[in-house]
């Protein structure tokens, strides 16, 4: 197998572009992938401050890395959940990609820590407001990465969202015919009001295997082991079926997603009148200020929610 490049060995086949590349190649590959959504979608320009939701996984410090390299002013931000062990070696795969790459191009790490804040851990919360745990990590999370990008006043707050991550959350949401998801689906959601960040997914065109790739191939140090909260979760479930539709029929991911995004960009109303619609429907959390459709946001309301149930157990 030769790199259709330079010809030289290939160290990675990519069936859906029906095509294979040496190292360098490959790496110039996956940084065009990325210039090229962040054209397409025009998330942000070289002025702009990015801020990085890093996770310690390959995609989130690949991402990192990526944007870095490509002359982007990228900080990130790592929330530590509490997971045990598993957050410990989590933020240290994060700390140590900030003291040996992102330091050198002069990028700062922020870590927020939930039992700090928060008072307990993601597992002793969930159990507090009788929620799962991935639905209460994924509040808190949503919730301080737009209060750390607002109050930092960064430009954009960009994810390590990737090809295989938004074809199964597409999945899931047609599956239950999520209208309010399926239209804030894209690689790109504008700060629509204030008190909003911009965020954007400039891996929106690589497939997880080919992050994974670049990972390696760069000596990205990241942890392999998903996460022990996610077990169970219905998105493992639409990846495995996509996995097994992409290996009968590979380009199916990509027909997949981009199809949605390209009748998306025909059907979907102008901008102008979604942050109408979002500006009519949203006002400051009572609580926090935040954007919220209600009185309160969920975060204000679930930690609301764990005080009281707090208080009965402890009779405090």
């Amino acid at each position: 197998m030769r790199c259709i490049k330079c010809h030289t060995k290939a160290v990675i086949g990519l069936p859906r572009h029906n095509a294979a590349f040496c190292n360098p190649c490959f790496t110039e590959f996956v940084h065009d992938q990325v210039a090229r959504a962040i054209k397409a979608e025009r998330m942000f320009g070289k002025q702009d401050r990015i801020l990085v939701a890093v996770s310690g996984g390959k995609d989130s410090l690949a991402l990192w890395d990526i944007l870095l390299k490509l002359g982007y002013r990228a900080d990130a931000l790592y929330v530590n959940l509490g997971i045990g062990s598993y957050s410990e070696r989590s933020q240290q795969k994060v700390q140590t990609f900030a003291d040996t790459v992102a330091a050198t191009y002069g990028a700062t790490l922020h870590i927020h820590k939930v039992e700090q804040e928060e008072g307990a851990g993601i597992r002793e919360l969930a159990d507090l407001v009788h929620r799962p745990t991935c639905s209460t990590c994924g509040t808190i999370k949503r919730y301080q990465f737009n209060r750390a990008a607002i109050e930092r006043e960064y430009d954009v707050m960009a994810t390590g969202h990737n090809l295989d991550d938004e074809a199964a959350r597409l999945l899931g949401n047609v599956l239950h015919w999520q209208d309010d998801y399926l239209d804030k689906q894209g690689p790109s959601l504008p700060a629509s009001v204030e008190g909003f960040a911009k965020k954007v997914k400039p891996l929106y065109r690589l497939a997880e295997r080919e992050v994974a790739a670049y990972a390696v191939l760069n000596k990205i140090d990241y942890i392999v082991e998903e996460c022990p909260m996610a077990k169970g979760s219905k998105m493992l479930l639409y990846k495995d079926v996509l996995n097994r539709l992409e290996t009968e029929s590979p380009g199916t991911k990509q027909r997949f997603y981009w199809g949605f995004l390209e009748r998306q960009a025909k059907e979907r109303p102008a901008a102008s009148s979604m942050t109408e619609k979002d500006r009519a429907s949203l006002h400051p959390c009572a609580a926090c200020g935040q954007p919220t459709t209600a009185e309160m946001c969920s975060y204000c309301k679930m930690m609301a929610r764990a005080k009281v149930s707090h208080s009965r157990t402890t009779g405090s």
